[in-house]
């Protein structure tokens, strides 16, 4: 996605493409799992945003859209290429920006005036200005006895500072954002127990904005975007999600900073829904997380050491607190994203069953699976693309 921004970014500043976060996701990936992102609010996801594709089916032969037919060109967007044919390219629609956009993080310890405003954020983030996008991140900072459980507001504003802050100010008075804030760096206290950057704010240009989203300066090179160098260190992790339709009950966070305390490198994400994507039928794409979701969570546990008892800790750990989430999230199915994919949901059995996938594809999907797994039937006969969690034959028995 960083040569995609890259590229944007050298036609002008005012257009954009509402892709994902970090630049060195794929494509074909991100694109073909839905993709949520900082503009999804304003302009939907990535996949609602696609014009065309070019795929090479199981035979061999290279289509597009008006060859593959509309119901592989659906089940492309939202429901994993992989599953169906091989990505090859996109045509895409890029979006018209402002030419100076606003970025800020508050950061708090996780106590209880910062429940409270936990409490208010999941009950107006998605009420909020569509042009306003503003999620939580939660992890520790410090080791041992330093250890703090930290809470991070994180925006992007379609607009300037000044038309920013008045809406800020008054849904969110306690960040005591100004001005001034926005125009120099941010001040570094790192007093024991409490965040070294307590805020902290910038208006610049878009392509700024992805540099600041994948934790860079905003005033680092935009060469990043395109910077394929591998880290020297490997970092290994285990992901899952939900989505709520439900504000979480205010002992919920109590829970996560215990949890949080217990554990080394945990992050929780919260990903806020409502605006554009309210408007866009659950049925448009696979991707079905419309009106009624709130905001999307994402569970996260990192390592270095990926020893067996490491290993084993850390899984234990995402698990129990993926379980102690379950009675406050969406149910009936319990919900997840596809791009966050999880082997927990279940896998497929070696016949790949349509009446066993269902436990797994519904969680991603909801109502969409059904059709997934027709279109399966229709382009991939053989079942020649498929893996743990490929969309299977449709089949009416049970």
């Amino acid at each position: 996605m960083g040569q995609l921004y890259y590229e944007i970014a050298k036609k002008g500043e005012n257009l954009a493409f509402p892709g994902g976060l970090y630049p060195s996701v794929g494509s074909g990936g991100i694109i073909s799992g839905g993709g949520i992102g900082t503009l999804m609010r304003k302009f939907g996801l990535a996949a609602d945003n696609v014009l065309d594709a070019r795929v090479m089916n199981v035979n061999g032969e290279i289509l597009d859209r008006e060859s593959m037919g509309e119901d592989l060109f659906w089940a492309i967007r939202g429901g994993g290429g992989s599953s169906f044919c091989v990505i090859l390219a996109w045509k895409v629609k890029l979006v018209r920006v402002p030419s100076k956009l606003t970025v800020f993080t508050v950061r708090r310890k996780l106590h209880g005036e910062t429940k409270n405003l936990l409490q208010r954020w999941q009950n107006v983030s998605h009420r909020l200005s569509r042009d306003l996008f503003m999620r939580v991140l939660i992890q520790n900072m410090g080791i041992g006895s330093k250890k703090i459980v930290q809470v991070s507001f994180q925006g992007l504003f379609l607009g300037r500072v000044s038309e920013l802050l008045p809406m800020l100010n008054q849904t969110f008075p306690e960040f005591e954002l100004v001005t001034e804030d926005c125009f120099q760096d941010p001040v570094v206290n790192c007093a024991i127990g409490l965040p070294c950057i307590k805020k902290e704010c910038f208006e610049v240009p878009w392509i700024r904005t992805t540099l600041y989203f994948a934790s860079k300066r905003t005033n680092d090179s935009i060469e990043f975007m395109v910077n394929k160098t591998m880290p020297k260190r490997k970092n290994y992790y285990k992901a899952t999600s939900d989505f709520v339709k439900s504000p979480l009950p205010k002992e919920v966070w109590g829970m996560i900073k215990t949890m949080f305390r217990a554990e080394e490198r945990p992050m929780m994400i919260f990903d806020p829904l409502g605006g554009r994507m309210d408007e866009i039928s659950k049925f448009e794409i696979p991707f079905p997380y419309r009106k009624g979701n709130l905001f999307n969570i994402q569970y996260m546990v990192n390592w270095y050491d990926n020893s067996e008892n490491i290993y084993n800790k850390k899984i234990k750990w995402l698990r129990e607190l993926y379980e102690k989430m379950k009675p406050f999230v969406s149910h009936y199915p319990r919900n997840g994203y596809l791009n966050y994919r999880d082997l927990d949901f279940g896998e497929n059995d070696g016949e790949y069953r349509y009446s066993n996938s269902r436990v797994w594809g519904e969680k991603y999907f909801d109502g969409n699976f059904e059709r997934l797994a027709k279109v399966k039937s229709k382009v991939d006969p053989s079942n020649f693309f498929r893996f743990e969690q490929s969309i299977p034959h449709f089949s009416a028995s049970t």
